[in-house]
């Protein structure tokens, strides 16, 4: 749960977009601003719904959550710290939305559609992390990897990639872990399509297994290789993309340091896939971003303008036709700590692209 610095740190953050931008008040109902504001408490009952069952606003004051009042009990008791007050309306008078209009001063902005309302950007107002959502995000992704980790370990050739999501989930969700991204690529498919959404296709000569897992809000993205009986190549192609994730870090902490921009660290990437011997190779998938209260809060693209933040966590996904490597990262201007690490997995030390840093990044574990 939220301490009173990162409160603090947060709702200045806050003062600032009110006097900025001429508002009294400022509300948020997605699941992700809910929680980041919140301290990690969670509004959904509905995770197909792209809003929650309330709203956590702020106006200069104290937080205040307005929700209807079939749910006004459980959030109080279960999902927030006891200064943050609940008002509710009744179920059947209107919308989340009426009652946010009839509950909030004006001029008032939110991060979801209300009639007079401005809308709010949460994503800036969540970078850089705070020290309380870095220790969560600590926990989130220790917890994470060592699920997926056993699981990884116990998979067999003939086991099918549905086979292996559906214990990928039932494991994360055993430590209260949710898992809107669980991809399961066996090495046909693998090779084939960036994005290996599960199917009944055995896994065969070897696995890749991505992973974005999210707890009190923080979202954390990883994958694991695993090999039986793998072509030639698989070591090679994840040696370049576990270099080509380097560089993007290195360049990541650069650009953090410097007022860079997302766009300055695509530029980077790419020249690092060159200089792996893959020049182009970007094209095929993105290369993932900044990641915290999303699974990316954005994704790097050329000459993207979103500026790069320190302390904050960073989720690199270079790929390499057929192979992977992906970690959640947090960056500071001291260094990086993977956060999705166990200790447990083989690793690799490897260069970035230019040589001038070295990294320890997850290799393939060879069953």
């Amino acid at each position: 749960m939220t301490t009173e610095a990162d409160r603090d740190t947060k709702l200045r953050r806050l003062d600032e977009y009110l006097r900025a931008n001429d508002c009294e008040a400022v509300w948020f109902a997605q699941p992700a601003s809910f929680a980041w504001l919140t301290g990690g408490g969670d509004n959904v009952v509905d995770r197909a719904a792209s809003q929650g069952v309330g709203a956590v606003g702020y106006d200069g004051g104290d937080l205040r959550v307005v929700t209807d009042d079939i749910e006004a009990a459980r959030l109080a008791e279960e999902e927030l710290p006891d200064d943050v007050g609940v008002e509710s309306y009744e179920w059947f008078s209107g919308s989340l939305a009426d009652a946010l209009a009839e509950h909030s001063p004006t001029p008032a902005a939110a991060d979801v559609p209300v009639a007079g309302f401005e809308t709010v950007d949460p994503t800036p107002l969540r970078q850089p992390l705070t020290d309380a959502d870095i220790d969560t995000y600590r926990a989130l992704g220790h917890e994470a990897a060592t699920a997926v980790e056993r699981v990884c370990r116990e998979l067999e050739p003939d086991d099918t990639e549905r086979e292996v999501a559906t214990a990928l989930r039932v494991a994360l969700g055993a430590r209260g872990i949710e898992s809107p991204v669980a991809l399961v690529g066996g090495a046909e498919r693998a090779t084939q399509y960036r994005h290996y959404t599960p199917t009944e296709a055995r896994l065969g000569d070897y696995a890749l297994v991505s992973v974005t897992a999210e707890r009190n809000g923080l979202h954390a993205s990883f994958t694991r290789t695993v090999a039986f009986d793998p072509p030639e190549w698989v070591t090679d192609r994840h040696t370049a993309a576990a270099r080509v994730e380097t560089s993007a870090l290195e360049a990541t902490q650069v650009a953090a340091t410097s007022d860079g921009r997302a766009g300055n660290v695509f530029a980077d990437v790419q020249d690092a896939y060159a200089e792996v011997g893959w020049d182009g190779e970007w094209r095929n998938h993105h290369q993932g971003g900044a990641a915290g209260f999303a699974g990316r809060e954005w994704i790097a693209a050329p000459d993207h303008e979103a500026r790069v933040y320190a302390p904050m966590a960073y989720a690199w996904n270079p790929t390499v036709q057929g192979a992977k490597s992906e970690d959640t990262v947090l960056v500071t201007e001291d260094g990086f700590e993977t956060l999705t690490e166990t200790g447990e997995w083989p690793t690799l030390e490897v260069d970035s692209a230019w040589g001038t840093t070295s990294l320890e990044r997850h290799d393939v574990l060879w069953e």
